[in-house]
């Protein structure tokens, strides 16, 4: 079993940032590809951004291509999200999600290969 724990959303104005965080527990956390996904009032959870166990493969959606940038920490057992010139149509839930994986460079957009999930954290961008 892995835990995972999302903090550092909040609210933030049109044009600002906010660095999101997931915290992971349980079994061995660097053998896990993750994800981030969001879920808006009314739409489907959709991706947003993936990162390999190893780090050195990463995926965005284009929505977010060179605002968004994903990391992770394996030593702290931690994926950030560091989210710049935010628009009201970030405002989401933020979810993230692990999949088990024994490829290094493994990713995934979709959200079925995910066998982990936090509760989410609520994103809100005012114009």
């Amino acid at each position: 079993q892995v835990q995972l724990v999302e903090t550092g959303g909040g609210l933030v104005q049109a044009g600002g940032s906010l660095r999101l965080s997931c915290a992971a527990s349980g079994r061995t956390y660097s053998s896990y590809a993750m994800g981030w996904f969001r879920q808006a009032p009314g739409k489907e959870r959709e991706f947003v951004v993936a990162i390999s166990w190893s780090g050195r493969s990463t995926y965005y959606a284009d929505s977010v291509k060179g605002r968004f940038t994903i990391s992770r920490d394996n030593a702290k057992n931690t994926v950030y999200l560091q989210m710049n010139s935010l628009k009201p149509e970030d405002t989401a839930v933020y979810y993230c999600a692990a999949k088990s994986t024994a490829q290094a460079m493994s990713i995934s957009t979709s959200r079925g290969p995910y066998d982990y999930w936090g509760q989410g954290t609520q994103v809100t961008v005012s114009s």
